[in-house]
C-alpha cells in the first residue's frame, strides 16, 4: 500500500507582498527533502489580505505560475491558497493542488471568516473538493472551515466499503489568540473522520497587526500527533503517512457505519 510523505511549510509571510513571498518560498522549497506533497498556508503570497481589488490575482497569475513550476521542478504537488480573480469580476480564497505534472485543481473556501470582514470581499465556493493523488484521496480546506465538521464529513459508502477521503489538509492563516481552538479541532476532525490530517498556519504578524503562532501539526487518523511545531518556529514538518495502518484501523473500528445520514444545502 502507497505512502505519503509530506512537507508543511511554517513561516512568516511578507504583507500583500507576492514577489518577496515568492522569493521566500523560492529559497525554502531549495532546502526540503524529497517528498510527494508540499503545503503553503493560506493566501501564502499575500498574508490574510481584505484587499483582493488591489492584491488577486488573475486565475492563470503569477503565483500559481509559481507553484506549476516547482512542481515541475521537484517532482512533487503543491497546495496553497491564493487571493484570486475569477469570472464575472468576483473574488475567491482559492486553494490550489498542483501536481507534479503541472496540472491543477482548485477549492474555493467555502466557510469565509465573518470576524475578519472576509464575506464582505470574497465569494463563498460551494463544492466540496476531493483530490486523487498517489492512491490517496485528499480533502482541501482553508482556515475557518476547520469549525464547521459537517462540511467535511467523511462519508462512509456501504457498497464500496470505502471512506470518502484518507487525509484532510487545512491551510490557514489562524491567530494566535485562538490557538487553543485551533489544535484541538484539528485533533476532532482527525478522530471522527478517521483520516489523517495536516494543519499548516502561518507565523509573525499580520498587516492588521494580528499575531499568528504557527502550531502546525501532522496527526494520525486517531488525532494522535505524528509532527508539531513549537509557537513562532520557521520550520519545515516532515512526516511518512502510512496507508495501511489506516485502513487496517478503519476494519477493525467501522465507525462509519453507524454514522448519520444527512444532506447538506448549500
Amino acid at each position: 500500500m502507497d505512502n505519503l510523505r509530506v512537507g508543511l511549510i511554517q513561516t512568516y509571510l511578507h504583507w500583500e507582498n507576492s514577489d518577496k513571498n515568492i522569493q521566500h518560498f523560492e529559497a525554502l522549497l531549495s532546502q526540503m527533502e524529497t517528498v510527494d506533497l508540499i503545503v503553503l498556508p493560506e493566501m501564502f503570497s499575500t498574508g490574510f489580505t481584505m484587499r483582493p481589488e488591489i492584491f488577486a490575482e488573475d486565475a492563470d497569475g503569477k503565483s500559481l505560475a509559481w507553484m506549476k513550476a516547482n512542481a515541475l521542478k521537484y517532482n512533487t504537488a503543491i497546495m496553497g491558497s491564493i487571493s484570486t480573480k475569477a469570472e464575472m469580476g468576483c473574488y475567491y480564497n482559492r486553494c490550489y493542488f498542483v501536481f507534479p505534472d503541472g496540472t491543477y485543481q482548485f477549492y474555493n473556501k467555502r466557510h469565509l471568516f465573518r470576524m475578519g470582514q472576509e464575506q464582505a470581499h470574497y465569494k463563498s465556493g460551494k463544492d466540496k473538493v476531493i483530490v486523487a493523488y498517489k492512491n490517496w484521496k485528499i480533502l482541501l480546506q482553508v482556515c475557518y472551515d476547520l469549525r464547521f465538521p459537517v462540511f467535511s464529513r467523511n462519508i462512509f459508502d456501504e457498497k464500496s466499503m470505502e471512506w470518502a477521503y484518507d487525509l484532510a489538509v487545512y491551510t490557514a492563516n489562524w491567530p494566535e489568540a485562538r490557538r487553543y481552538m485551533w489544535s484541538n479541532l484539528l485533533i476532532g476532525r482527525a478522530i471522527e473522520n478517521q483520516a489523517y490530517v495536516i494543519g499548516v498556519n502561518r507565523i509573525g504578524e499580520d498587516g492588521n497587526g494580528v499575531a499568528h503562532s504557527g502550531d502546525s501539526s501532522i496527526l494520525s487518523y486517531i488525532g494522535e500527533p505524528i509532527q508539531q511545531s513549537f509557537p513562532n518556529e520557521d520550520i519545515v514538518l516532515y512526516a511518512n503517512l502510512d496507508k495501511k495502518k489506516m485502513l487496517d484501523f478503519r476494519l477493525k473500528f467501522p465507525f462509519g457505519k453507524d454514522a448519520d445520514s444527512f444532506i447538506i444545502n448549500i
